[in-house]
């Protein structure tokens, strides 16, 4: 059973983001997104259970952040209001871990452990 996590740092604060709100989709064979799980990031800027007990078989992934509430919660004028990232499954006895640099007018991200 593959799991995928995340974690997201405000690099421009140089701290967690927490209560991000993140989307978890699977791409259908038609192009199509269907969701498979959603949450908001915890004080450490932590999402550890975004598909639950759902078991994620191999597939293309997206994960959306909706940075935009972020940054208005924090009366900050940010360029990018969500960030997503898709990414694939290939192994689904492995652990994704999706981490989010994030600034105001910037982003990056990376395969974590």
């Amino acid at each position: 059973m593959s799991k995928v996590t995340t974690h997201v740092l405000d690099v421009s604060l140089g701290r967690p983001a927490a209560s991000v709100p993140v989307l978890l989709e699977l791409q259908l064979p038609a192009g199509a997104w269907q969701e498979e799980g959603r949450g908001a990031t915890d004080a450490d800027g932590r999402l550890r259970d975004l598909a639950g007990e759902k078991v994620l078989a191999p597939g293309v992934y997206r994960l959306t952040f909706d940075t935009g509430a972020y940054f208005a919660a924090h009366k900050i004028a940010g360029l990018y209001p969500q960030v997503s990232i898709v990414f694939e499954i290939r192994d689904a006895q492995e652990h994704y871990h999706i981490p989010l640099l994030l600034s105001p007018f910037g982003y990056s991200t990376y395969r974590g452990s």
